[in-house]
C-alpha cells in the first residue's frame, strides 16, 4: 500500500536527512549525497525544452541494455532533450564515457524523498520517463504518475527470486507497478508474472531484449573476413597474440572460479597456445582472484594496470563497462553466474560476438534465451564434470565453433527490431497518454 510507504516515508524523513548529512563528512559521499537531493539541477537543467526524456538506469549492467534505446531515441527525435539519471557512483562514470553524446544530461538519481521528487519533476519537466529493467522506488514512480508524466517500464524482467518477492508482499507491489502507463517486459514468461500480479493486460508488452539491437550486433553483420580483421585488432588492443585459441569467461562469481581456473590450467597443459580473458561480476575481486590464479599456476596481467602487464595470455578484466565489447575477440565464451545457483547472466552479448555460447545449469534468470540458444545450437548448457571436455573440443574444433557461433548469430538476428518496436510505443505517448 503505497498510503503507508509515504507515511513511513515522511516519518523516517528527519532520520534519512541526518544520515545523508554525515554521509557528506565522508570524502567519497561529498558531492554524490547533494547532487541526489537536487543541489544545482535548476542551474544544469533549467533550460530543457520540452518535449524532454527522462531516461533512468541502475547501473552499469542497465546502461548496456539502454543504450541501443538512447541511440533509437536520438535518432528519431533529433532535437528533444535526453537527461539520463543513474543511481550508482559507477553507473555514471560509465555513462559519461559511454553514452554522453546521446544525452543532453546525465544527473545522479534523486533520493525517493517526497521534495526531491517533486524539484527533480519540476526542473526535468519529463514528457516521458523511461525505467530500464529495475530500480523501483515507489514514492518516486507515484509522484510522477500524480503530475502526469506517462512512465514506461522497458527492458523489464523478473527473476525467480524477484518474482518470489511480489507475490509475497503484492498489496505493496502491484500499486506501484500501476503507476506505469505501459510495462515493456522481455520474454512472455516475465510478461505472464507482471499480469500475474493483477495488472491489466492491456499495459503490458512484450517487445524482447533491448540488447538483440545492441551496437555491436549491428558491427558483426559484416563478412566474416572483416569479423575477423576486427578481432585481431581488438586482440592486440588488449594485449593478446593475434593467434591462438581465445576463451572468455565472463560474469564469474566465487565457489565458480576455483573451478573454472582449474580446468583453464588443465586445458592450458593440452592447448599450450590457450589465451584466456577472465572477467568477474565485481571487479572490485581482483586481488583475491590473482591470488588464486597463481595457484593454479596461471599469472593474470589486470587491465586496470596496462603499462605494468604489457602483454601475455592471461588478462584479468576488473574495469566496468568493457566485457561486452571483449566477446568479440574470443573464440568462445562461457557466462558466468551459472555453475552456482546464482541465476546466469545474458548470454546476449556473447552470442552477438558469433562465437559458441556455453554456461552451467543454473541459467533460470535468463531462461527462455538460454534453452532457445540451444535449441538452435549455438549454446551448451555444461555439468562441472562435463565442462573440461566441452570447452577442449570447441577450443581445437574450428569447424564445430563456427557452426555453434554461427548458429547462435543467426538466431540473435532473427530476434532484432527490438529497439523500433519500443520506439512505436513510446511515440503515443509524447502527446499525452
Amino acid at each position: 500500500m503505497l498510503l503507508f510507504y509515504n507515511l513511513l516515508r515522511l516519518l523516517l524523513a528527519p532520520f534519512i536527512l541526518l544520515l545523508l548529512a554525515a554521509a557528506c563528512l565522508h570524502p567519497r559521499y561529498r558531492a554524490r549525497v547533494p547532487a541526489r537531493l537536487g543541489f544545482g539541477l535548476t542551474r544544469r537543467l533549467g533550460w530543457l525544452q520540452g518535449p524532454v526524456f527522462w531516461v533512468h538506469a541502475l547501473s552499469v549492467g542497465e546502461l548496456s541494455s539502454c543504450a541501443p534505446l538512447l541511440r533509437g531515441l536520438r535518432s528519431r527525435w533529433p532535437e528533444a532533450p535526453i537527461v539520463l539519471s543513474v543511481t550508482t557512483k559507477s553507473g555514471e562514470a560509465v555513462a559519461r564515457t559511454h553514452v554522453a553524446e546521446l544525452c543532453q544530461a546525465i544527473v545522479a538519481a534523486p533520493y525517493d524523498l517526497y521534495p526531491v521528487v517533486r524539484h527533480f519533476i519540476r526542473t526535468i519537466r519529463p514528457a516521458v520517463f523511461i525505467q530500464v529493467e529495475t530500480d523501483f522506488w515507489p514514492g518516486w514512480l507515484q509522484q510522477l504518475a500524480q503530475a502526469g508524466v506517462p512512465a514506461l517500464l522497458v527492458n523489464g524482467r523478473i527473476t525467480a527470486r524477484s518474482f518470489a518477492r511480489y507475490q509475497r508482499f503484492s498489496w505493496f507491489f502491484a500499486p506501484m507497478f500501476r503507476c506505469f502507463s505501459a510495462l515493456c517486459m522481455q520474454t512472455d514468461a516475465d510478461a505472464d508474472n507482471m499480469a500475474s500480479l493483477g495488472l491489466a493486460p492491456a499495459r503490458i508488452h512484450t517487445l524482447g531484449n533491448l540488447k538483440f539491437d545492441a551496437a555491436e550486433t549491428r558491427a558483426l553483420t559484416a563478412a566474416p573476413g572483416q569479423r575477423q580483421a576486427w578481432s585481431r585488432g581488438l586482440r592486440r588492443r588488449y594485449g593478446f597474440a593475434e593467434h591462438g585459441p581465445l576463451l572468455l569467461l565472463g560474469s564469474t562469481h566465487p565457489g565458480e572460479e576455483e573451478l573454472l581456473l582449474l580446468v583453464c590450467a588443465r586445458l592450458r597443459a593440452t592447448i599450450p597456445d590457450l589465451q584466456i580473458l577472465l572477467a568477474p561480476r565485481q571487479p572490485g575481486r581482483a586481488e583475491a582472484i590473482s591470488a588464486l590464479a597463481a595457484q593454479s599456476g596461471l599469472i593474470f596481467r589486470r587491465r586496470s594496470q596496462p603499462r605494468e602487464a604489457g602483454q601475455g595470455p592471461f588478462l584479468l578484466l576488473d574495469t566496468l563497462g568493457e566485457l561486452a565489447g571483449c566477446y568479440p575477440l574470443a573464440d568462445v565464451a562461457f557466462i558466468g553466474g551459472s555453475l552456482v545457483p546464482l541465476g546466469g547472466h545474458n548470454p546476449v552479448e556473447a552470442a552477438a560476438a558469433g562465437i559458441p555460447v556455453c554456461f552451467g545449469p543454473h541459467m533460470a534468470d535468463f531462461a527462455e534465451i538460454a534453452a532457445a540458444l540451444e535449441a538452435v545450437g549455438g549454446a551448451l548448457r555444461l555439468e562441472i564434470r562435463s565442462l573440461e571436455d566441452a570447452l577442449r573440443r570447441l577450443l581445437t574444433d574450428e569447424r564445430e565453433r563456427e557452426r555453434r557461433g554461427g548458429a547462435a548469430l543467426n538466431w540473435l538476428l532473427a530476434q532484432r527490431g527490438v529497439v523500433q518496436r519500443h520506439l512505436q510505443l513510446i511515440e503515443p505517448w509524447l502527446s499525452g497518454p
